[in-house]
């Protein structure tokens, strides 16, 4: 009872998270900010082409990765197998060395880990910045000169760092993604009626994710918003969330989640309340469980990531680091989206699985 009790505070908690616009150049204008359009355009052709191995072999290189990957998701699981299926074809020397946790719950864990990683001194770390204390942790390794910073899963450099970036920041634009199904929704119920949203932590991604869909709502359709909890992106919590929202009213168009896990959790709900098909739930990232879930007939729709290229990005920046040509690498690279709905034609999902797990497929 008190672990529901929580929800149910939750949810009336203000949305006003640390992160707000003007903390964050958006894609587009900080690539015309910094006149690097040109070169985001050329590195994103590199992206889509076959590897061009290294024509001599480099000096060693060491890469720590520390991510949030123990989740149904499986996008941080697979941008890992892109970035060393691309560098081993690029047939770069490297030295591995990963640390995976839960998302959002387990920050003094990712700490530990990170304090590891500078203790290794490598050439390379790859992290993500969501939390209020990751900031800290990215600033302290941006100041180590030895150590590049790749930010994964965020496309929008914070203002405040100036000229004192990361190497690069890698992942999908949350906020095209989120415009994207918000689009759908409000086609779908025609702009008007309720719907609650399920958020993951307080951060950078429910920001992006959730907060500004809402915004995008209220500006652009007559949708309510009724309801709304944190579930730190856990499949139980998200659940007995919105088991908790459908004892207070299920007269809702839609339950908009921020995340697979979140998704996942919606889906058990529903089904025990026998109100799935009823009230529509949307998946985010397009991973393997949330396309067979469509295919399933359990999701209604889902914005699908390009998700290999996040690894290759990786992969031919450091390559382009590595053979002193980081003068070529765009402070930013953002990957691409499709739309996929329940009833697509199983030839046009195969097309975009293709696409999308070019290196991962079968794994």
């Amino acid at each position: 009872m008190k672990y529901l009790l929580t929800f149910t505070l939750l949810f009336l908690f203000s949305l006003n998270l640390y992160a707000v616009d003007e903390e964050y150049f958006q894609v587009r204008e900080f690539l015309k900010t910094t006149n690097q359009e040109d070169k985001y355009n050329e590195f994103n052709k590199i992206i889509k082409q076959d590897a061009q191995a290294l024509k001599k072999k480099n000096k060693k290189i060491k890469i720590v990765l520390v991510y949030p990957a123990n989740q149904i998701s499986d996008y941080w699981r697979k941008n890992k197998i892109s970035f060393e299926k691309r560098l081993k074809e690029l047939k770069i020397d490297y030295e591995l060395i990963d640390f995976f946790t839960k998302p959002a719950v387990e920050i003094k864990e990712q700490s530990k880990h990170l304090m590891k990683a500078l203790k290794e001194n490598p050439d390379y770390l790859i992290f993500t910045l969501d939390a209020k204390k990751h900031k800290k942790f990215v600033e302290r390794i941006v100041s180590k000169k030895k150590t590049k910073l790749i930010l994964q899963n965020i496309t929008t450099p914070l203002k405040e760092w100036q000229n004192r970036q990361p190497f690069i920041y890698i992942g999908f634009d949350h906020y095209k993604g989120t415009k994207l199904l918000a689009d759908y929704y409000i086609k779908e119920t025609k702009g008007e009626g309720n719907y609650a949203v399920l958020y993951g932590s307080k951060g950078y991604v429910s920001y992006m994710r959730g907060t500004r869909f809402v915004e995008y709502l209220n500006e652009n359709s007559k949708l309510k918003l009724t309801h709304e909890y944190y579930t730190d992106v856990n499949k139980e919590k998200a659940k007995l969330a919105t088991l908790d929202l459908l004892s207070r009213d299920s007269n809702l168009k839609f339950i908009y989640a921020c995340s697979t896990d979140i998704a996942f959790g919606v889906i058990e709900a529903l089904k025990e309340k026998n109100l799935l098909g009823q009230i529509k739930v949307n998946g985010w990232g397009g991973g393997s469980n949330e396309l067979t879930a469509i295919e399933n007939n359990l999701l209604d729709i889902t914005v699908m990531r390009m998700s290999d290229d996040s690894g290759v990005a990786m992969a031919e920046a450091i390559k382009l680091d590595i053979t002193n040509q980081a003068y070529k690498v765009p402070t930013i690279y953002s990957g691409e989206f499709a739309i996929v709905e329940k009833g697509i034609e199983q030839v046009e999902l195969e097309k975009l699985k293709n696409r999308a797990f070019r290196y991962t497929k079968d794994d």
